[in-house]
């Protein structure tokens, strides 16, 4: 359970992950925080493999290549990549991967989580605040009752 603090507003709230109403307004929920009982973030998967892939990078002096520019071309490169595993799958075939075709996927998914946690690391990105803000973002553009099995556009209805 953490607690959810607006930026500059000082409301917290106590629960699981924050919900717009809960946080008053979308943009409340872009400037979240999570903090532990303790008032300290908590340290995730992604934090530690954040960290790890920074001493990667410094530890080969690679740092100095990492612009977000560049980062965010390489994120791109990655995707097409594995967008290449899928190119000419029927719809069924792209479920029913062979362990060799999986295998290879799941190295360009990984490939992918890399840039972009570097991307993000470089930009000053939390990616499970962002990821969170965006969820409660989507929750109100795409209400469950209004477009339950359909695949337009917010815009569109």
């Amino acid at each position: 359970m953490f607690t959810y603090e607006r930026r500059g507003l000082g409301n917290r709230v106590s629960g699981g992950l924050p919900s717009v109403a809960q946080l008053g307004s979308v943009g409340s929920v872009l400037a979240c925080k999570k903090f532990r009982r303790d008032n300290s973030l908590p340290t995730t998967e992604l934090t530690a493999l954040r960290d790890r892939l920074r001493r990667f990078a410094a530890e080969r002096d690679w740092d100095q290549f990492h612009s977000p520019k560049n980062l965010a071309m390489a994120l791109i490169a990655e995707a097409g990549e594995l967008v290449e595993h899928f190119q000419w799958l029927s719809e069924s075939q792209s479920v029913e991967l062979s362990v060799e075709q999986r295998k290879a996927i799941e190295s360009e998914v990984a490939d992918v989580l890399i840039y972009l946690i570097r991307l993000a690391d470089k930009l000053g990105i939390d990616l499970a605040v962002a990821a969170t803000a965006k969820m409660a973002l989507n929750e109100t553009r795409y209400p469950a009752e209004k477009v339950r099995g359909s695949a337009k556009k917010h815009t569109e209805y």
